[in-house]
């Protein structure tokens, strides 16, 4: 039998609501997988709102959320400037690690 021990989300799992973060034990530890929509740099703002929005409602739509979930996904909905941000937080925070660990590409 397996048990969940901790999620290494930043927080706890919707799917897994019981189940602790690592970080309530390991203070700062984080580490988690997504996916996201990108677009070519000279797309123009409406196209980029608009794919924004619709994305967004399909990760929200009761049945998406509920299916994403049977597979142990929590959809992220934001907006494409957050989402941006995100992506720049998260190649700092591993490029960091990277360094730390004197990573090298072959």
């Amino acid at each position: 039998m397996l048990r969940a021990l901790a999620v290494t989300t930043a927080t706890r799992s919707d799917v897994l609501p019981d189940i602790p973060t690592l970080d309530e034990f390991v203070p700062g530890y984080e580490v988690s997988q997504w996916y996201g929509v990108g677009a070519p740099k000279d797309t123009p703002a409406e196209v980029i709102e608009k794919l924004n929005k619709e994305i967004n409602a399909v990760a929200a739509d009761p049945l998406i959320k509920a299916r994403l979930a049977g597979i142990g996904v929590d959809a992220m909905s934001m907006t494409s400037a957050a989402f941006g941000k995100f992506i720049v937080d998260e190649t700092e925070k591993w490029g960091k690690v990277i360094l730390a660990a004197n990573i090298k590409a072959d």
